[in-house]
């Protein structure tokens, strides 16, 4: 048996497991089989692989795509650069390799939204997605700072855009779970009634398709999107890493 699956905890919403579970049935891969893995603990990775020892691949998601790293033989050019990983192959030695395709997916999804007025973003949050997002938005020359409860030279708070604005930017990328099941009534703490119509806000969220973030941002008269492409193009690419030789 081929088995993939997903980490991650408390994996209320997956897109992982139908997108795979369809593509086996549609393709007819009958010894192949995707499964959840809610870890409550990170230190429960060793004992999974144990476990399934036919593992193939995992797709990693909040709040591990940083915690897994020390637990593998090696990361990807990319993944090491970015500090985060959310693709795992098992090679036949034991060999745990770290990917990070949400790269991918999130450079070609947001690309096409792109116009000469947008040079820079603010990442709302610091985790492992962020991080994926920061990649991205470097390889497209825009400039960015991230948004978190606590400030740092890179890092600006909430509060700070209460009373500061946005400090220039256009471009709002919501890579927190705030929204998400079963938090779909929450959303980031910014001023929304600042955001006008040359702006871009995306949500790396997927379910709700319209998040109270994406709701208010185009109440404004933002370009919105969610991250449905986002996660099929990231789904292909990890499909495609475990398909190598």
């Amino acid at each position: 048996m081929n088995r993939y699956g997903i980490i991650g905890y408390p994996l209320t919403t997956c897109f992982s497991k139908p997108f795979f579970t369809e593509k086996f049935e549609r393709e007819r891969l009958s010894d192949s089989v995707y499964e959840l893995f809610p870890l409550e603990d990170i230190e429960q990775f060793p004992d999974l692989c144990r476990q399934y020892p036919d593992l193939v691949g995992l797709n990693v998601t909040i709040p591990y795509k940083k915690a897994v790293i020390p637990y593998l033989t090696a990361l990807s050019d990319s993944a090491q650069r970015v500090g985060a990983v959310n693709v795992i192959k098992f090679l036949p030695d034991g060999s745990m390799i770290g990917y990070n395709t949400d790269i991918d997916g999130f450079e070609q999804s947001f690309k096409p939204l792109l116009s000469s007025i947008h040079q820079k973003a603010l990442i709302l949050g610091t985790g492992g997605a962020a991080l994926a997002v920061a990649y991205s938005l470097t390889k497209l020359d825009i400039a960015y700072r991230f948004v978190s409860r606590t400030s740092s030279p890179t890092t600006l708070t909430y509060q700070e855009l209460k009373i500061h604005g946005w400090h220039g930017a256009n471009i709002l990328i919501n890579t927190t779970p705030l929204g998400m099941k079963p938090r779909e009534l929450e959303a980031p703490d910014i001023p929304y009634e600042q955001i006008a119509a040359d702006f871009i806000c995306y949500d790396l969220i997927y379910e709700p398709s319209e998040t109270i973030f994406l709701q208010r941002s185009k109440s404004h008269g933002a370009t919105i999107m969610n991250g449905l492409q986002m996660l099929h193009i990231q789904a292909i690419e990890a499909w495609k890493l475990w398909q190598e030789v």
